[in-house]
């Protein structure tokens, strides 16, 4: 695929500075990327890479002039290289119909243009949509219901009664609707308590490698619309996660926790059973939270505070051997002080 600079301004509502008349062929990173291909600039930090890209043209950001090269000037140089990138990398879908290795169960529909490769387990009573593809070695069982044009990627496990909506990505190792980690105490002994819920993902959600998603005791665990996972995470039993919701690798989601639309969730965050954070809310990560947060905030730490509020304790940490020092100082003067004082009443 080719296409000028000047057609990949107009598809990404862009503006060109120079010659949109070049040919592009492809997309690549500003230290590697030559001659015929674009390269993107989201960072101020490689604003000096500019000049030494042997790039044909830049994607900057629309108050970016300084460079002799061709600029697609954009107000989002990420966006328009997401976009660009899937455009010149998109892959042709080409179905491969059912494996005969594959093991299909009974009252099972499935849908047009299939791709169900060798190894792939689907139960009873499944229904599959059009254009989905499940790679080798995914187990899907008994009463799920898959939407049109998702994918699930190798070694992946569904279980029964779960519900996943379309353009869905799962990727490999990842588990979808395990049993919720719920025990009732009798004593010392614990007793298994049934998981029999489902759990729901909406449309547009993409699941990174090896997930867990806890089913619901009752009810359903809610993954909803455009939620995206890194790799690595845990959410709990009767969790509900907001629409468009960012949650990045090892973080850990305790049971029946609510998790507003458009949250931010970094690395290694962890959250406390039955707690509720707020539409538009960013965690940093490593943070720990211990109650409920309200929209629109950034928090950090453990327990999870106001980010400015944080980062003041954070210098105050880095104070403290020399405040401790200083402290001693002053109790050794004060009993100096309080010494003299005796000495002289008594005296």
């Amino acid at each position: 695929m080719k296409k000028s600079l000047q057609e990949l301004a107009d598809f990404t509502n862009g503006k060109v500075i120079g010659d949109g008349n070049i040919i592009i062929a492809g997309i690549n990173s500003i230290d590697e990327a030559k001659k015929g291909e674009i390269t993107f600039i989201a960072n101020p930090r490689y604003l000096s890479m500019a000049r030494s890209t042997k790039a044909s043209a830049i994607i900057v950001s629309s108050d970016f002039k300084d460079s002799e090269k061709p600029l697609l000037c954009t107000d989002n140089p990420y966006l328009a290289y997401s976009k660009i990138a899937g455009l010149f990398h998109k892959k042709p879908y080409h179905a491969r119909g059912i494996d005969p290795n594959a093991v299909i169960g009974n009252n099972t529909e499935i849908g047009i243009d299939v791709s169900i490769y060798p190894f792939v387990y689907v139960g009873n009573n499944v229904k599959i949509g059009d254009r989905v593809s499940l790679y080798p070695g995914v187990y899907i069982g008994d009463d799920i219901h898959i939407g049109e044009d998702t994918v699930v990627y190798a070694n992946t496990s569904i279980r029964e009664g779960c519900k996943i909506g379309k353009r869905v990505i799962i990727h490999c190792g990842t588990v979808i609707g395990s049993d919720g980690f719920g025990f009732a105490k009798d004593g010392k002994v614990y007793h298994k308590i049934p998981q029999v819920g489902i759990v729901q993902i909406d449309d547009d959600v993409e699941i990174g490698a090896n997930n867990t998603i806890d089913r619901a005791a009752l009810g359903k665990t809610w993954i909803k619309r455009g939620v995206k996972t890194d790799n690595l995470v845990q959410i709990g039993h009767n969790v509900i996660i907001g629409e468009d919701t960012i949650i990045v690798a090892q973080v850990a989601i305790a049971g029946s926790a609510e998790i507003g639309n458009n949250v931010v969730l970094a690395g290694q965050v962890g959250v406390g059973g039955h707690l509720k954070v707020g539409d538009n809310v960013t965690v940093g990560g490593r943070s720990g939270i211990t109650k409920d947060i309200a929209p629109n905030q950034i928090v950090s730490g453990i327990p999870a505070i106001p980010h400015k509020e944080w980062l003041k304790s954070q210098v105050c940490i880095t104070k403290l051997p020399k405040m401790r020092k200083s402290l001693k100082e002053l109790e050794s003067k004060v009993e100096k002080i309080e010494k003299k004082i005796k000495s002289e009443l008594e005296g």
